[in-house]
């Protein structure tokens, strides 16, 4: 027979993880940091799991991943079922976490929330995060939609593939001339480039498909982490770099920059990711996304 989950618990487990520490969960709750203690425990002992890291702020274990998710979505449909039933606050709009990539967030995404109809009122609470990385805070519960490049539904979630966005390897004229004159193989070994953060391995992975793995981008690198500015970066010469072609095109009309690989242009997936749950504002946020990036990305394959 299946266990039943006190949901008094749950919601405790999810305030902890949220607020950070016992203390700080009681005050949220009302209650004393003994009950929320003893809450704790008791779902842990009827799950037979470990759910928390004792650390400082306290951590989910992956176990208590899948609960603090449950939390959510269990208050995700009690806002939806209130706002159903004119029990909200009058006007009261609805809440929609989302995480996206700086380049989306940066080209085409803003149009799709443009999309979203006034009524009912929704606010966003978007997360920037790197596509790779996005899922991640699906599966912690933290947000309930997302931008991933990862075509595998996080458990309990949907997917939708969205299209391709295509990237361009790009420089201004003086630096490709200064310092992409050899083989291009071998000049991308030194020349200074431009990347997001320590994370991004985009173009190291161009250079590795160049040099067929044997090497990746020159260690002179610039650290550039905002869609914009590292365009702008790419585009005052300090190194080269894979831009998102709706941000390429208009630098490349100016002349501002070229393509020095046009026959060798990256096209990434995206997919968008949500709790597979029977949300009315967040089947609209879903509908207006595959809209925008039905015009805005390349068709997926």
């Amino acid at each position: 027979m299946t266990e039943e989950l006190p949901l008094d618990q749950v919601r405790t487990l999810r305030a902890v993880i949220d607020e950070g520490t016992f203390e700080a969960a009681a005050a949220a709750l009302h209650v004393t940091p003994s009950a929320v203690s003893q809450r704790v425990k008791a779902l842990e002992q009827r799950t037979g799991r470990v759910l928390l890291l004792r650390t400082k702020p306290v951590r989910p274990t992956e176990s208590g991943e899948v609960l603090v998710r449950l939390a959510r979505q269990l208050a995700r449909l009690e806002r939806d079922a209130h706002a159903e039933l004119g029990l909200s606050g009058a006007g009261e709009p609805t809440r929609l976490s989302v995480a996206v990539n700086a380049d989306s967030l940066a080209t085409w995404f803003l149009g799709a929330l443009r999309r979203v109809p006034e009524e009912p009122p929704l606010t966003f609470a978007l997360r920037r995060e790197d596509e790779d990385h996005t899922a991640a805070l699906l599966r912690e519960g933290v947000v309930m939609a997302a931008v991933t490049s990862s075509p595998d539904p996080v458990p309990g979630c949907s997917v939708r593939a969205l299209g391709r966005m295509r990237y361009l390897p790009v420089a201004t004229p003086d630096y490709a001339a200064r310092h992409l004159a050899g083989p291009l193989a071998e000049a991308l070994l030194v020349a200074p480039v431009v990347v997001f953060d320590e994370r991004d391995d985009f173009q190291d992975g161009f250079v590795r498909r160049l040099t067929h793995g044997r090497a990746a981008a020159s260690a002179r690198r610039h650290h550039v982490p905002t869609s914009e500015g590292f365009a702008e970066a790419v585009a005052s010469g300090m190194g080269w770099g894979m831009l998102p072609e709706a941000q390429a095109e208009p630098l490349l009309r100016a002349g501002r920059v070229v393509a020095f690989a046009p026959d060798r242009a990256v096209d990434s997936p995206l997919y968008w990711q949500q709790w597979r749950l029977h949300s009315p504002a967040l089947a609209v946020l879903a509908e207006a996304v595959a809209a925008q990036a039905a015009e805005s990305l390349r068709a997926p394959k």
